[in-house]
């Protein structure tokens, strides 16, 4: 449902940037229906960003991600820090809404003011995390959390997409997963920055982080070398020196000889994530609208034409399309 739009824009910033949750609440309603409004309160508010540490919790489904960003959470609500959560879940094909949005482990953390807990669909984003995930971590920033926290859905190694919102991307494998973590290493392992081996008391911790020792060794890897450590989500066991390692990669990342070079990059990634984004919608739009999507369908569906030829032909039926504007 699109929000309601008889609230401005330029009071929703006021709210957010005083913390007010009511403000903040409807703000990332706005942002995640796309609507006008939420795209001005991001032109607004994004000059009032970069002071939270922004950190992306990603791996496989299991690894116990969500048992784990709870523990950082209280963890670091422990050092006094305000938390913002955004958990995206996999999208209902029925409603498009977050299947896991009750969030039962975390409920806990719900009746705790310094933190901010917002479940939201993926929306079938194929890295699992949703267009909108960067903007809500934005108003998350804005409103003056300290820490914002990016659970993404555990789709495997697709979850790159991570990487373009969060400054910090903190790798979650487990024990007995070797054939995951032999898959990883074509995608998370290039962009993640801090390794764990969760349910560490579990028999194979130790193989596990060898493992990934070893894809490390082969790994194209820049000036930043992530450490792997290992973690007990349930009894947080770990969970201080996991902070302590976000903390010390947000100082390099913010301070370091390299700090330049790496907003720099974290700033291309978001551009040309948004940007493919909002071309995939659009170009999708005008192939239905001028009837060429349809048509093409019907050709490839009966084998009287081959995909990619059909694809090549869509593209320029889009290209038309646009020109014709």
């Amino acid at each position: 449902m699109t929000p309601s739009s008889f609230v401005g824009a330029d009071s929703l910033v006021e709210g957010i940037l005083q913390g007010n949750r009511r403000a903040l609440s409807r703000g990332i309603s706005h942002v995640e229906a796309d609507t006008p409004t939420g795209r001005e309160l991001l032109a607004q508010l994004y000059p009032r960003t970069g002071h939270a540490q922004v950190v992306g919790i990603t791996g496989s489904a299991g690894a116990g991600k969500s048992t784990l960003v709870g523990a950082i959470a209280r963890e670091q609500r422990k050092r006094g820090r305000t938390v913002g959560i955004v958990a995206v879940d996999p999208s209902s094909p029925f409603s498009h809404g977050a299947i896991l949005g009750d969030r039962i482990r975390m409920q806990d953390l719900t009746a705790d003011g310094g933190v901010f807990l917002r479940s939201m669909a993926s929306r079938g984003n194929l890295g699992g995390l949703s267009e909108s995930a960067t903007g809500v971590a934005d108003l998350l920033d804005a409103a003056g959390f300290d820490v914002v926290l990016i659970e993404t859905v555990g789709a495997g190694q697709d979850e790159v997409e991570v990487a373009n919102a969060a400054g910090t991307t903190v790798l979650v494998a487990n024990p007995g997963g070797g054939d995951d973590v032999q898959s990883m290493k074509a995608g998370l392992m290039e962009v993640a920055q801090i390794m764990v081996v969760n349910k560490a008391d579990l028999a194979g911790a130790d193989t596990a982080v060898t493992q990934l020792r070893g894809l490390l060794a082969i790994a194209d890897l820049g000036a930043w070398k992530p450490p792997i450590l290992k973690a007990v989500a349930r009894t947080a066991e770990g969970v201080p020196e996991l902070i302590d390692a976000i903390d010390k990669h947000q100082a390099f990342i913010k301070s370091s000889e390299y700090a330049e070079e790496e907003r720099r990059h974290h700033a291309e990634r978001q551009l040309v994530a948004i940007a493919r984004a909002i071309l995939h919608r659009e170009a999708l739009s005008a192939a239905r609208q001028s009837g060429a999507l349809a048509d093409l369908v019907s050709v490839v569906a009966d084998r009287s034409r081959d995909p990619r030829s059909a694809a090549e032909e869509l593209l320029a039926a889009v290209r038309r399309e646009w020109a014709g504007r």
